[in-house]
């Protein structure tokens, strides 16, 4: 295979690969991303900063093969950094060491053990491990190691590039996006922000509160004000690096808009008809509102809308006595997430029809209590609402949008 390096500083080269097709990933919807690795040439030593998922090593290699050809060095990788152990990120480790046999390969502590879990030929190879603050000589370039526990893995770790001021930073700061150019500035600020926020919302959320205080591990270790680039394990290279980190810190720290996002199903019509008549509440206040209809939307799109809502607005028909089936997938996804863990308790307005007795918006009120969220309104009416009944939506819509303002 022949494929092209990009040179993203002098003598560092991304090496990563282009996943076009991949549509589906930890049970989020995407359209493609990258596998990025980086390769540094120091005047003594070249390391391999992480590696990629199976299938792609072939793409890697050939990559890495161009670099050194630019660089005009040895074909010769000495270390290898392994930042994290899931799989998008280590697959192709075993062959690399393969290929360079004395290869001496770093990670932290907790990766040791899920490397030779995964490659139990690795059983007898010595793995070196680093803590936050050790460093790493190259020979011209250095790397300092900061740990980065459940970020998103117990292994994760952050490597920082001393020299050239690059944070390479694994699944921290990362996009799931596959396009041809490699750089924040090269693509619409609108779609990398957005792609971004979908990013922390279906996989860092629940380490929000560990991520401010990393962010200020690392500011106290002299190292924040030093990164000019962040090269994450997915997606654009920041070369402006304060707008991830500002919205990181944001969205961890529960920054929200005057925003409310609906999430419902309907089995005829009535419990869409009762998200209608609320939304048109919430509207009159002013708010904007983001509406996630379960029958053709997805739960890892209508979870990048919850994270920056200050309420959501959650709809369900009773069937047999129970939510309907596409919303428990979504009510089980909240309480994977966590959303509380950003510092606030998002409210919610639990809704729906139901033709006897009911029973879904009470179980749906009780799962979301369990996942953070503070119950604002249940409400239900039986078979389709008729006029004062949608005109009491209205008003649940209007007194939640009211009970939000700042």
């Amino acid at each position: 295979m022949i494929a092209n390096s990009i040179k993203i500083a002098d003598g560092v080269y991304w090496v990563g690969a282009l996943d076009w097709d991949i549509r589906d990933y930890h049970g989020y919807k995407l359209d493609g991303t990258t596998y990025n690795c980086y390769l540094i040439f120091g005047n003594n030593k070249v390391a391999l900063v992480d590696n990629v998922y199976p299938g792609f090593s072939s793409q890697l290699l050939a990559r890495i093969k161009d670099a050194f050809e630019k660089e005009n060095r040895d074909f010769k990788i000495d270390i290898v950094v392994q930042n994290h152990i899931e799989m998008d990120h280590v697959h192709s480790l075993y062959e690399i060491i393969k290929k360079f046999p004395d290869v001496e390969v770093y990670s932290s502590t907790r990766a040791v053990s899920g490397i030779k879990n995964l490659f139990p030929s690795l059983e007898d190879f010595e793995i070196k491990t680093v803590k936050t603050g050790d460093s790493l000589d190259l020979g011209g370039k250095s790397f300092t190691f900061v740990e980065a526990t459940m970020l998103h893995w117990p292994d994760s770790m952050f490597s920082f590039l001393n020299e050239d001021g690059i944070l390479f930073s694994n699944d921290a700061f990362g996009q799931h996006i596959c396009l041809s150019e490699r750089f924040d500035h090269e693509v619409s600020n609108d779609l990398l922000m957005r792609v971004s926020k979908k990013f922390f919302a279906n996989l860092v959320t629940p380490s929000s509160q560990l991520l401010v205080k990393k962010l200020d591990e690392v500011n106290n270790l002299g190292v924040l004000d030093k990164i000019k680039m962040i090269a994450p394990s997915h997606g654009q290279i920041w070369t402006k690096p304060g707008d991830i980190v500002n919205a990181y810190k944001g969205w961890a720290t529960g920054e929200c808009k005057d925003k409310i996002t609906f999430i419902y199903d309907t089995m005829h019509h009535s419990t869409q008809k009762m998200a209608h008549a609320m939304i048109e509440g919430v509207f009159s206040e002013g708010f904007e509102v983001k509406t996630f209809y379960l029958h053709p939307d997805e739960r890892s799109e209508a979870v990048t809308d919850v994270l920056d809502s200050k309420a959501i607005c959650l709809g369900s028909p009773t069937m047999m006595n129970n939510p309907f089936p596409s919303l428990g997938d979504i009510i089980f996804y909240f309480n994977c997430l966590s959303f509380n863990k950003t510092g606030i308790n998002k409210k919610a307005v639990v809704f729906g029809s139901k033709g006897w007795g009911g029973g879904a918006v009470k179980k749906i009120s009780n799962h979301l209590h369990e996942s953070g969220f503070e119950i604002f309104e249940e409400y239900d009416v039986l078979n389709i609402p008729h006029e004062e009944e949608l005109k009491k939506c209205f008003e649940i819509g209007k007194k939640l949008a009211q009970s939000l303002k700042d």
